[in-house]
């Protein structure tokens, strides 16, 4: 992933998280994170009113409607993936259970309040994570460190391509 800051590199879970991944991958394949971009922060200094403290950056849509966003897929807890949300974590964002489409995020961090039974989501299902950060974790802290207007960032940062490397294309 090409971002304004610098690149992200992700290996992708499909063997634990088959449906999530594939997911991903198909927003990778198919261009639609074109005109994306990282959003939200979510540091220690803008969550005043969250007892329970996380750290992470969001990417994606946005709160907009886009066409090009796919139909929701269904919710992969990490109680049936084993992959907890470490530092690097690529997680998918949702609402509800089986509402998660395009938004993504990256832990900053050891965030296992994201995890199944952990207390950030009421539901205590946790979010569905997928993948890690293999490369560019200086470029994760950076995007986390922008200007935000509480967790929106004032300036998003736009994700300029994401592509699969080439034999990883072949095999799905």
């Amino acid at each position: 992933m090409e971002t304004e800051l610098g690149k992200i590199v992700f290996k992708i879970d499909l063997e634990n998280a088959p449906v999530t991944a594939r997911n991903f991958l198909r927003y990778v394949d198919e261009d639609r994170f074109q005109g994306t971009s990282f959003y939200r922060v979510v540091r220690q200094d803008n969550q005043a009113e969250n007892d329970i403290k996380i750290e992470v950056i969001q990417g994606g849509y946005g709160t907009d409607d886009n066409p090009l966003q796919l139909q929701p897929i269904a919710h992969e807890s990490t109680a049936v993936t084993g992959i907890l949300h470490e530092n690097g974590t690529l997680s998918m964002a949702r609402a509800e259970i089986g509402t998660a489409s395009s938004e993504f995020f990256i832990c900053i961090g050891a965030q296992h309040e994201l995890d199944y039974m952990g207390k950030r989501n009421p539901d205590g299902y946790g979010f569905a994570a997928f993948g890690h950060v293999v490369k560019g974790m200086h470029v994760v802290k950076k995007i986390q460190q922008q200007a935000a207007d509480g967790q929106m960032l004032k300036q998003p940062v736009k994700i300029l391509s994401v592509k699969r490397r080439g034999f990883l294309k072949r095999l799905f």
